[in-house]
């Protein structure tokens, strides 16, 4: 089964050799991910939204299941298993959630801990909610829990390792502390019992070195699409 291989891609890492999971923004960039060798891909919930004219997190449900089953079909010739970023869930129920999940063709899902407007969630309520996201998918989803301290101002390194204690614990295969200081990451895998998913960033550590730190996956979030999107400027301003 395609998630049981992408669980597998996150087992025994060498130090300094992450998961490194390419975010595309549709279709068309997952071919060139899928095209360059990649053995999975990550959606970023941003860079979806910015392809498709919204503003990260006011992306509609619909939409984002679209967007995530036209890269999964964009892909499934080379085999290659897609993880979909759904925020926080759009407040559907976790049945609903995991039924709309699969059906799109993704085979892991990232939730968030906290909503664009009400901020940090009761963590106690959050886990169990993702106790019920598991119960709902079995072993069918691979869960990603993202744990938004940081990315809410709240840079303190034992609330983020108490939530996300408390989300594996509720059947997390995974944990994500996004925009986690590097220096944060040895704390963080030693005192959490699940692959840590690092942010790589522009100026920040490479993905070898945020894997000597800790992370077992990383991700760019709209990062690539940025990328792709200035080369896109300096082709308009040369055309112009």
């Amino acid at each position: 089964m395609a998630v049981t291989a992408f669980r597998n891609l996150h087992l025994d890492r060498a130090p300094g050799d992450p998961l490194i999971l390419p975010g595309p923004w549709d279709a068309a960039s997952a071919r060139v991910f899928a095209e360059a060798g990649f053995p999975a891909l990550a959606t970023p919930s941003a860079g979806i939204a910015e392809s498709l004219g919204h503003a990260d997190g006011s992306t509609p449900a619909d939409e984002m299941f679209a967007a995530v089953a036209r890269i999964t079909r964009a892909v499934s010739a080379f085999g290659i298993p897609v993880s979909a970023d759904l925020e926080s869930g759009y407040g559907l129920p976790a049945r609903e959630l995991v039924d709309r999940a699969l059906e799109s063709g993704a085979v892991g899902v990232n939730l968030e801990d906290s909503g664009p407007i009400s901020g940090l969630k009761d963590p106690a309520r959050h886990a169990g909610w993702l106790a019920e996201v598991r119960a709902a998918a079995g072993d069918a989803l691979f869960v990603n829990a993202r744990v938004d301290t940081y990315v809410r101002g709240v840079p303190d390194v034992d609330e983020t390792i108490r939530r996300a204690r408390l989300y594996v614990e509720a059947g997390a295969d995974a944990v994500y502390p996004i925009l986690c200081p590097p220096d944060h990451l040895p704390t963080l895998s030693a005192s959490v019992p699940a692959p840590l998913n690092a942010l790589a960033l522009p100026d920040g550590p490479p993905p070898p070195e945020l894997s000597r730190l800790g992370a077992t996956r990383v991700t760019f979030g709209p990062g690539l699409l940025r990328r792709a999107m200035g080369v896109v400027g300096e082709m308009a301003r040369g055309l112009r």
